[in-house]
């Protein structure tokens, strides 16, 4: 089959690639791409699509972009035609998820969800699908490296699943740069990291692998919104996410970062940052 793949992030990349290893061309549209999104399809050897229109000819679509874009990009994708298969893996809640049904039209709206790190190594990335379709969208990816799971035949489910798995992953990494910043604003770092390698040893080493994502962090602030959208849905205070939304959004400058970010460049950020401003 071909399949297009929008976009090439680092996660789109993986699922591409492991698309790929089940036998299938994959494509991606060539207009708008920055340079890092280019190299990374030059590496796989991605067919350039020109437009929607060419998009539209492929057997499906999988849409794996910041959560922020992904009713805009299937709303695009569905206005322009398509009515083959559309599977959503982005980090969005089920309301969201709902909202882009409303557009599908004639296509086959599959629900998914990824849960872990853009790496090709078999075992490690899990992409959990939900729908009527979802066991025809999980065939896709037959004989690739992607561990694949069916939830359930409800659109809506494996968003539901995402969002409750990266509430703790993403929303813990956020709060334990803002309390080591807090630590410094207040002069007394070292003592807390002294108690946490008596108390909790594992807490100084987690705090420190986080300039290891910070190019990443702007991607998630959409996350955390999406995940306290969630949280509201279920009657519960979504503070806290939003309140990491804020985080992640004060990282945002480390996006083209390249390698690890020194902790003290992330609580200069954290502590130096003006008004949030949304989704960049």
């Amino acid at each position: 089959m071909r399949i297009a793949v929008l976009s090439i992030g680092d996660m789109g990349a993986t699922v591409a690639a492991a698309l790929q290893e089940a036998g299938h061309q994959i494509a991606c549209l060539s207009a708008g791409r920055s340079q890092a999104t280019r190299a990374r399809a030059d590496r796989l050897g991605l067919i350039e699509l020109g437009d929607l229109a060419a998009v539209c000819a492929c057997d499906a679509v999988v849409s794996v972009c910041p959560p922020h874009r992904a009713l805009e990009v299937a709303a695009s994708v569905f206005g322009a035609g398509f009515t083959g298969l559309y599977l959503d893996a982005n980090a969005v809640s089920p309301a969201t998820m709902e909202e882009i049904a409303r557009h599908a039209g004639a296509a086959t709206l599959v629900d998914g969800g990824i849960i872990g790190g853009a790496t090709r190594q078999a075992g490690r990335t899990h992409l959990h699908l939900s729908g009527s379709t979802a066991q025809e969208a999980l065939a896709l990816f037959d004989g690739g490296f992607l561990v694949g799971h069916v939830v359930d035949d409800r659109v809506g489910s494996a968003s539901a699943l995402k969002m409750a798995y990266a509430a703790w992953t993403k929303g813990t990494i956020a709060l334990l740069a803002s309390v080591r910043a807090l630590a410094v604003a207040n002069g007394v770092e070292s003592q807390l990291l002294a108690q946490w390698s008596s108390t909790n040893p594992d807490l100084a080493a987690r705090s420190d692998a986080i300039g290891a994502i910070a190019n990443r962090a702007w991607r998630w602030q959409g996350e955390m919104l999406q995940i306290a959208q969630t949280i509201e849905a279920a009657g519960l205070p979504g503070g806290f996410h939003e309140a990491s939304a804020q985080i992640y959004d004060r990282l945002a400058p480390f996006k083209d970062a390249q390698g690890v970010v020194a902790s003290h460049s992330l609580t200069e950020k954290l502590l130096g940052a003006g008004e949030i401003t949304g989704p960049n």
